[in-house]
């Protein structure tokens, strides 16, 4: 594991203040993460868990943590359509905040138990709490992207997650900017840059299409993400 694998662990367990049993952790860094990041079941909450969000950010954090799983379970069955704007709708209700002020770094891409527990994030953490949600609900990883895009009328980079049943189509746009879903023809206020999932990396060229340039796992904060969202798997589990 490189140095900066390492401090993100290390900043993660200070960040929650959990103790964590020595072999719990070695078992895991054994077995690595490559392997383990793909599961996308609803992660369990455990009491020891539970607690801890409980002390740091109160009882309408594990309101909104119970929530989330049940818009999970429960919709199981719904079409895929209703299934993007139901989530759409779910944590674009969350506050945006910016990094600087919300972690007191200027780029921090939070796992969806952080987005829900603290209740606030950026467009990273709206977009990337999207994917592993619509994941977690059954829907392909090959239809879901995490897409870079220029936001023309903010002149800024923005993230938002895409939808598409089959590549090449014009896919969906899920924005926290914007309630309603729409098609990336139909955002012109958007210009995509790259996007990736678990699966690649793209350089877009125009709306819907775009050159593979490479796995997922070379974006650095990607990969980081990876690492703490299977963190929070081992800390969900209870040790007596």
């Amino acid at each position: 594991m490189d140095s900066r694998l390492s401090v993100i662990i290390v900043r993660f367990f200070r960040q929650w203040n959990i103790l964590v049993l020595y072999a719990s952790v070695a078992c895991f860094l054994n077995i690595g993460f490559s392997s383990v990041c793909m599961a996308v079941e609803v992660m369990p909450v455990s009491s020891r868990l539970a607690a801890q969000l409980q002390q740091q950010y109160g009882d309408n954090a594990l309101r909104r943590i119970a929530h989330w799983q049940n818009l999970i379970e429960r919709n199981q069955q719904i079409s895929i359509l209703d299934k993007l704007k139901l989530v759409n709708r779910f944590f674009n209700s969350i506050q945006f905040v910016n990094d600087q002020d919300h972690w007191q770094t200027g780029d921090y891409w939070a796992t969806p138990v952080e987005l829900l527990a603290s209740n606030g994030g950026d467009c990273e953490d709206f977009a990337i709490a999207k994917y592993f949600t619509l994941r977690a609900m059954g829907v392909p990883v090959a239809q879901l992207r995490l897409t870079y895009v220029k936001a023309i009328e903010l002149d800024r980079a923005h993230m938002v997650l895409t939808y598409a049943e089959n590549e090449g189509e014009d896919p969906l746009v899920l924005d926290n900017l914007k309630n309603q879903i729409m098609s990336a023809s139909s955002r012109t206020d958007l210009d995509p840059v790259y996007s990736f999932n678990a699966e690649g990396l793209w350089l877009a060229k125009q709306r819907g299409e775009a050159d593979r340039l490479g796995n997922g796992n070379d974006v650095t904060l990607w990969r980081e993400l990876r690492v703490k969202i299977d963190l929070e798997r081992v800390l969900a589990q209870d040790y007596n």
